[in-house]
């Protein structure tokens, strides 16, 4: 099981991503992405549901037009851990 991060772990983690927020008191990081349109927004969210898988990590995400809401957990471990900031950093790069 991935380890949980604690308080200064990671707010070093959301130094280095853009936009992600603590969510839901420190159990979770979050982060809105804005598309030009919905073939973009849903091309976003095929990429990192490939990435998502192969980590076996899955998103808590929804999608609205050119709008992905996403908000990572890792649920077995109770928080935020290493697999959380590394599929935002994903992410990040995948949006830019």
């Amino acid at each position: 099981m991935a380890e949980l991060l604690d308080e200064s772990q990671i707010e070093a983690a959301l130094a280095g991503l853009k936009e992600w927020e603590v969510a839901d008191d420190g159990k979770a990081i979050r982060r809105t992405f804005e598309f030009t349109n919905f073939v973009e927004a849903f091309s976003f969210m095929t990429a990192c549901a490939l990435k998502a898988e192969k980590m076996n990590h899955h998103p808590d995400w929804s999608n609205v037009y050119k709008t992905v809401e996403v908000k990572l957990s890792t649920h077995d471990a109770g928080g935020i851990t290493g697999l959380d900031t590394r599929l935002a950093e994903f992410m990040d790069k995948t949006a830019s």
